[in-house]
C-alpha cells in the first residue's frame, strides 16, 4: 500500500504541473479581460494609462509562462496569491467555502452508495422480475436527467408547492447565526439531488454484480449446502458483487465535483461553485489555478482510495498498480 501510494504521489506531480499550466493557458486564451472584470463599471471611463497600470499591478501584462511560474513558486511556499475578483487571498476564499462543498459532496456520496447498494441488491436478486424492472427504469430515468434539472424540479415540488424544505441558502432568511438545525434542513434538498444524480451508477453496477455472482459456482455451492437465501445473498453474492463498485467510487469523483458545482448554483449553497464561476468569467488566474489543482487532487485521491479498497477486498489483485 505504501509503495502504491508513493508511486501515485510521484505521478501526481507532473499531472498537477500540466493541469495548472493548462488552466493558465486556457484563461489567457479567454476573450474575457481580467482588468475590465476587476475594474467593473469604473473601467468604462478609465483612461488607457490607468488600465495599463492596473494590468501591471495584477501581473496580467507578463507572458503566460512567467505568470504560471511565478504562481507555482509562490504556491509551493503556501502562498496561492490574491483573488482579483474576490478581493481576498486565495487561501481565504477556498477556506471559507471548501468545507461546505465537502459536506454537501460527502453526504450525497454516502447516501448514493448506501441507497444504490440496497436498490441494486433488490434488483439483482431476481433479474427480470417486477422489482428489477421498476428499479432499473428509475435508474435509467435518473441517469438521463441533468443535475440542474433535478434541482429545479426539487425546488418547485418540495419548496414551492409543498413548502416542507427551504429552497436554498445555508440558513433561514434574516437569521444572524448558523445553527446545526438550519444547516441540516437547508442541506437536505441539495444533498438529495446530488445523491440522485450519482445513484443510477451504483444501482446498475451492484445489480449486475449481484446477478453475476448468484450464477457463480461458489454461490451455487452455498445454496446447495442449504444456507438461508438471505445469507447467500448478503454473505456471498453481495461481497462479490461489490468489487466493481469499489472501482466505480474513484471514477465517479469527477462527475461528483461537476454535479456539486451545478447543484450549489441552483440552491445558492455557499460552496466553491460561485467562486469557480467568477474565477472563470473574470479570468482570475490565481484562484482558477488553485481550484483546478484542488479538483485534480480530489480526482487522484478518489482513484487511489478506490484502488486501495479493491486491493484490500480482493487479495488476488494486490497493490502493484
Amino acid at each position: 500500500m505504501a509503495r502504491m501510494t508513493g508511486r501515485r504521489a510521484l505521478f501526481a506531480v507532473p499531472v498537477l504541473l500540466v493541469v495548472t499550466f493548462g488552466a493558465f493557458a486556457i484563461a489567457a486564451a479567454s476573450p474575457f479581460d481580467p482588468v475590465k472584470a476587476y475594474a467593473g463599471t469604473a473601467g468604462l471611463t478609465a483612461s488607457q494609462e490607468n488600465l495599463d497600470q492596473l494590468r501591471a499591478n495584477l501581473g496580467v501584462d507578463q507572458p503566460l509562462v512567467s505568470r504560471w511560474w511565478q504562481w507555482l513558486t509562490h504556491a509551493l511556499s503556501g502562498d496561492l496569491g490574491d483573488s482579483s475578483v474576490m478581493r481576498q487571498p486565495v487561501t481565504q476564499v477556498i477556506g471559507e467555502r471548501l468545507g461546505w462543498s465537502v459536506l454537501l459532496a460527502a453526504v450525497a456520496f454516502v447516501v448514493a452508495v448506501l441507497l444504490g447498494t440496497a436498490l441494486g441488491v433488490l434488483a439483482g436478486r431476481r433479474t427480470g422480475g417486477w422489482c428489477d424492472r421498476a428499479i432499473s427504469s428509475l435508474a435509467y430515468t435518473l441517469q438521463a436527467a441533468p443535475p440542474f434539472w433535478l434541482g429545479l424540479l426539487a425546488v418547485w415540488l418540495f419548496a414551492l408547492k409543498l413548502g416542507v424544505l427551504p429552497a436554498g441558502g445555508l440558513t433561514d432568511t434574516g437569521s444572524t447565526e448558523v445553527t446545526a438545525g438550519q444547516v441540516l434542513s437547508h442541506l437536505a434538498l441539495p444533498a438529495a439531488v446530488l445523491a440522485a444524480s450519482q445513484l443510477p451508477w451504483f444501482v446498475l453496477y451492484v445489480r449486475q454484480g449481484v446477478a453475476d455472482a448468484l450464477d457463480e459456482d461458489p454461490v451455487r455451492g452455498a445454496r446447495a449446502r442449504g444456507l438461508a437465501p438471505r445469507t447467500v445473498l448478503l454473505g456471498h453474492a453481495l461481497r462479490s458483487g461489490m468489487l466493481p463498485v469499489l472501482t466505480l467510487i474513484g471514477s465517479r469523483v469527477p462527475e461528483l465535483i461537476t454535479g456539486a458545482l451545478l447543484v450549489e448554483t441552483v440552491f445558492s449553497w455557499p460552496g466553491i461553485a460561485a467562486a469557480t464561476v467568477e474565477a472563470a468569467t473574470a479570468v482570475d488566474f490565481p484562484l482558477l489555478a488553485a481550484l483546478t489543482a484542488l479538483a485534480t487532487v480530489a480526482v487522484l485521491l478518489g482513484n487511489l482510495i478506490a484502488d486501495l479498497l479493491y486491493g484490500l477486498a480482493d487479495p488476488r489483485v494486490g497493490f502493484d498498480g
